[in-house]
């Protein structure tokens, strides 16, 4: 995990091809380039209009998800097991938070008595995937799932549970408000410069 300023486009490129570079790729019998772990890419946007304290921030979250095993299917052992398990397990805890959301967005509304949707503990402490992407989905956000899946007859139980999970992914609705803050630093010294005007009035006026 790193952060870094980007000043271009080409930069953005040359990161987003440095993270792919460094996922971990393996065969199996299912895949002979398979994903063994999930790729996040996160820009922070800022803009301004010249001269203006208020400024508007952004963030723009591209995540590439490693598709869940079924461990007798692909004949994984070994280390490419671990990473197996790892990645099926992060997808449990994000399907879990997504099942939440949609738990207490549906008491708000008034569909399940649980407390208005308070009550309702979303986990996104359980892994490290669902607190990376805790804004994203139940924060000031648009949320987007481009769900692939292989055509062939072989991989339909597969297949289905991509549709069910992207059908759960579906049902999360967030109000989205524009981000919106005065930028403190001007501020502060526009404040100064109020002050030192009013003191100059003051003294003005005792003479």
């Amino acid at each position: 995990t790193f952060r870094t300023p980007v000043p271009s486009r080409d930069a953005m490129n040359s990161l987003l091809a440095r993270a792919l570079a460094a996922r971990a790729v393996s065969a199996t019998a299912t895949n002979d380039h398979s994903s063994r772990s999930h790729v996040i890419l996160t820009l922070h946007l800022d803009s301004r209009p010249p001269g203006g304290a208020l400024v508007r921030c952004g963030k723009l979250t591209l995540v590439d998800l490693a598709g869940s095993e079924r461990v007798a299917k692909t004949g994984a052992s070994g280390t490419t097991l671990g990473e197996a398990l790892h990645i099926n397990r992060s997808l449990h805890f994000l399907e879990l938070v997504i099942t939440r959301l949609h738990e207490r967005l549906s008491a708000k509304a008034g569909k399940a008595g649980r407390g208005g949707g308070k009550d309702t503990h979303v986990p996104y402490r359980n892994s490290m995937l669902t607190s990376v992407l805790r804004d994203s989905l139940g924060g000031n956000c648009k949320t987007v799932m481009v769900a692939a899946m292989h055509p062939a007859s072989d991989h339909t139980d597969e297949s289905i549970s991509t549709c069910r999970f992207a059908q759960r992914v579906r049902m999360i609705t967030n109000d989205v408000s524009r981000n919106e803050e005065v930028d403190p630093a001007l501020l502060i010294e526009r404040l100064r410069d109020e002050n030192r005007r009013l003191r100059d009035a003051g003294a003005a006026n005792e003479d």
